[in-house]
Parts: structure tokens; C-alpha cells; sequence
């Protein structure tokens, strides 16, 4: 039998005051492994929870105080006079970037409750990192169709046949071929996108084959091509089905030969690219309606992504979110926000008509308007939703979690004796340890907080 893995409760005071440092023994004998430091080495020293005494020098160095605060994945509780929580500046800078506060006299054991909650939040948000941290995040997702994507993807990987990725507008195609370039033996060579509908088709043949000086008016000098800058690396052309007829048949000529000539020039050029191509719509429509050529389409189509819509795979939304929350919150300004449960019913019973780029819209959003600690349905602008959400998984999955849960509430209840826990729970206590190691749980002798969302 292992031993459980015990963690020191570590507290990073930063600029501790008297009034501080006359707890730390108490502090001590509660079990906390007290570390005072000063706010500029604050980043040298990752922990959990940190205690940060406000004082008259650090009014004017919040900017300092949220930089620390957003690289660190602690929970920050404040410690302020009765007299600076008056100023409205302050108050709102704690509101947005700390998990709670007491003012100067400190009540020593609403102090220590509030450590301990701050403690099981970490380590929940510890939880999470690593669930993000086990996925590939250009494709991130535990849903059955984004498993067997990124199980399909690591077969072609290797491949330097043509891929065609077919999906809707937003599902995330073009993500599909910067995994396969990263994991393609091309890695360390270019990855040139071509968006085929955005570019004017009086423009198309130059910037696709490049053009010698001279070869028209303007050409004053030679341009190299978006396939030739390509060379040894992995060319994409999304939105294939956009590309004039006749630029296809260009197109084409240069899949067959892997060879261009620039505008203008009457020398022929090798390339050699692996070619990843991307469209929303059918093109076997769009060749029966004589729009594309077949040719090029049996060109293209030689191994095939399709990518699921978001509304298929609603299993990933809550780690997209987060992912998105996490992302967005530099640009807001901002710590990232979670979502709450009204958030996340809302976004399981949309229908997610702009797919994944709708979602990162969505929270980019409700990070700037939320003004609570989470984010909420209305924030995301999905207020209004009624529909109930779908099921969430298999009869297994939901097991899975109704297990995590209950011993998540045993250890909560029971922090300081394991046996007491397993007898709750009605198993042995060899069954509970495998049960902690089943669902990645870890029991310190502390609260850990709810594990249940």
C-alpha cells in the first residue's frame, strides 16, 4: 500500500505588517507553512494561497500587484485598514482580483476559514490546469468526435499525401492543419495559409505563382509566390472552393508537376510542399454544378478530415470555455472568470450556429461585461435560453462523476481521517485509495472544497 501524498499547506504572506506577523505562530500551529516575501519576489515563489498586506506603499503600485496576481495560480486573499477600504479604487482592484479580504484588526478564526477555502478553490483550479495541460490545445476537447479527430489527425501526421478538412464556417479547420504541419516531419519548415475567397482574382495569379519585374504594370520588382514560399513546408488552402475555374486548372497543374513558373517567367520552378486544402461547402455540389473541377477534387480529396460542429460535441464546452476565458483575460485586463451553472446550461442548450469562433466571441465578451466572480448566462448573451441541455455523456461518464463527487464530499467532510471517509463511503480504505488515485484526487489533511460542478 502507498502512503497518501500529504502537501504542506504553504501561505506566501506578501509585505507582511505587524499585525500579520502576530498571527504567523498561530498561523503555524493550524498547519500552514507560513512564507513571508516581498512583492517583488512574489513571482519566484508559486503556492496556493497568498496573504497580501496592503500598506500606504503599495497603493501605488497595483499595476505591480495584478501582474503578480495574474501569473500566479494562487488564490490571494487581502489584508487592508478600515480606512483604505473607503478608497474606491481599492475596493474595486480587490473586488476583481482577489478571492476575499479582512480588514485590520484580523479575526484570527474567520481568517483561517477563509485560508481554507481559498486552499480547496487552488486546488480545483489545479485540477483544471492539468485536465488543459493533458490536452492538445489547438484541438481541445474529451468528446467522442474530437478523440477520434485528433486520433485521425495523428495517423495522416506523417503522411505528405494531399488532406482535404471539411467542416463548417468556425469549427476549427484551419487548427486541423497546424496540428498536421506540427506533427508532420515539415515542422521546422514554413506553413503558408492561403484564404482562396479572400484575395481579388486579378491578384490570385500573383500571389499564388509570384511574378517576375516587368511581367505587368507595377511589377517593379520580382515577388515570390505564396507556394514557392511554401517550399519544404506545408502549403493551406482554405476556403478552396472559392478559387476561380481558371485559377483550378493552375492549380491543378502544379499538383501534378509540383512545379510553378512565376508571372511573367518561362522557367519552372520545383516546389515541394505537402498541400492541405479546407472548405465549408459540398464540392461534390460544386462539381456536379460544374463550379469546381472534378479533377482537382479527386486531387485534393486524397485523405479527409471532416470536423464536427461545435453543437455535436458539447462535452468539450466546458474545457473550451475555460480554455477561451484563460486566453482572453491579458486582452480584457482582467483574472480569468469561471461560468456558472446557469453560464454553462445556457451554452449546452445553444445550437452554437458559428461553432467554436462563436464561442471565443461569446467569452471574450462576457470577460469584459461580467461584474460578479463568474461569468453568467447573460453576460455570454444567452440569457434568454430555455431549451433543456442534451445529456452530457454516456451512462458511464455520469457514473464516473456521480463516484468523483461523493468522494470528493467525504474528503471535505472527513479531512482529517481517512478511515472516517472510507466508512462513510462504505468501502475499505484500500478501495478509497484507489478510488483517490482513480480520479487523480489528493488528500493533504485539509478541506479540499466541493469537487462537484
Amino acid at each position: 500500500m502507498h502512503p497518501v501524498n500529504i502537501e504542506p499547506r504553504r501561505l506566501l504572506v506578501i509585505e507582511p505588517c505587524e499585525e500579520c506577523r502576530r498571527l504567523f505562530p498561530r498561523l503555524r500551529a493550524a498547519g500552514w507553512l507560513v512564507e513571508p516575501r516581498q512583492l517583488k519576489d512574489a513571482g519566484l515563489h508559486p503556492c496556493k494561497v497568498g496573504l497580501l498586506c496592503f500598506h500606504s506603499g503599495l497603493l501605488s503600485r497595483l499595476g505591480e500587484i495584478k501582474a503578480v496576481i495574474a501569473e500566479n495560480a494562487a488564490e490571494w486573499v487581502a489584508v487592508v485598514s478600515a480606512q483604505d477600504m473607503a478608497k474606491a479604487e481599492l475596493c474595486d482592484f480587490i473586488s476583481e482580483w482577489f478571492f476575499d479580504f479582512h480588514t485590520i484588526p484580523v479575526d484570527l478564526d474567520r481568517l483561517l476559514v477563509t485560508l481554507g477555502r481559498a486552499c480547496g478553490m487552488a486546488h480545483l483550479r489545479k485540477q483544471t490546469d492539468r485536465s488543459l495541460a493533458d490536452e492538445n490545445h489547438e484541438l481541445l476537447g474529451k468528446s467522442p468526435s474530437t478523440r477520434a479527430v485528433r486520433k485521425l489527425i495523428e495517423k495522416l501526421g506523417q503522411s505528405d499525401s494531399p488532406v482535404l478538412v471539411r467542416g463548417e464556417s468556425g469549427t476549427g479547420k484551419e487548427l486541423v492543419a497546424r496540428t498536421l504541419h506540427r506533427i508532420s516531419a515539415r515542422a521546422d519548415m514554413p506553413l503558408v495559409a492561403i484564404n482562396c475567397g479572400a484575395i481579388p482574382e486579378n491578384l490570385i495569379q500573383s500571389e499564388l505563382f509570384g511574378h517576375e519585374k516587368g511581367a505587368f504594370t507595377g511589377a517593379h520588382q520580382r515577388k515570390i509566390g505564396r507556394i514557392e514560399s511554401a517550399d519544404g513546408g506545408t502549403l493551406f488552402l482554405d476556403e478552396i472552393g472559392d478559387l476561380p475555374l481558371e485559377m483550378q486548372a493552375n492549380l491543378l497543374r502544379f499538383l501534378q508537376e509540383m512545379t510553378i513558373e512565376r508571372v511573367g517567367g518561362s522557367k519552372s520552378i520545383s516546389v515541394n510542399v505537402r498541400v492541405v486544402a479546407a472548405t465549408h461547402i459540398n464540392l461534390e455540389d460544386a462539381v456536379a454544378k460544374g463550379s469546381f473541377r472534378e479533377d482537382l477534387y479527386y486531387r485534393l480529396n486524397v485523405l479527409q478530415v471532416q470536423v464536427p460542429p461545435l453543437r455535436e460535441r458539447l462535452l468539450d464546452l466546458p474545457l473550451l470555455a475555460s480554455h477561451f476565458a484563460r486566453l482572453f483575460s491579458v486582452e480584457a485586463g482582467r483574472r480569468p472568470r469561471r461560468f456558472s451553472e446557469s453560464a454553462l446550461l445556457a451554452m449546452a442548450s445553444h445550437t452554437w450556429p458559428g461553432n467554436v469562433r462563436e464561442l471565443a466571441n461569446r467569452v471574450r465578451r462576457g470577460l469584459v461585461i461580467a461584474e460578479g466572480k463568474q461569468i453568467e448566462a447573460e453576460d455570454i448573451g444567452l440569457g434568454q435560453v430555455i431549451k433543456l441541455p442534451p445529456l452530457m455523456g454516456t451512462l458511464e461518464e455520469y457514473k464516473l462523476r456521480a463516484e468523483q463527487h461523493a468522494v470528493g464530499d467525504a474528503l471535505m467532510q472527513y479531512s482529517q481521517n481517512l478511515s472516517e471517509a472510507a466508512r462513510a463511503l462504505g468501502v475499505s480504505r484500500p478501495t478509497l485509495y484507489r478510488l483517490l488515485h482513480k480520479h487523480q484526487l489528493s488528500w493533504s489533511g485539509e478541506r479540499l472544497g466541493n469537487t462537484g460542478s
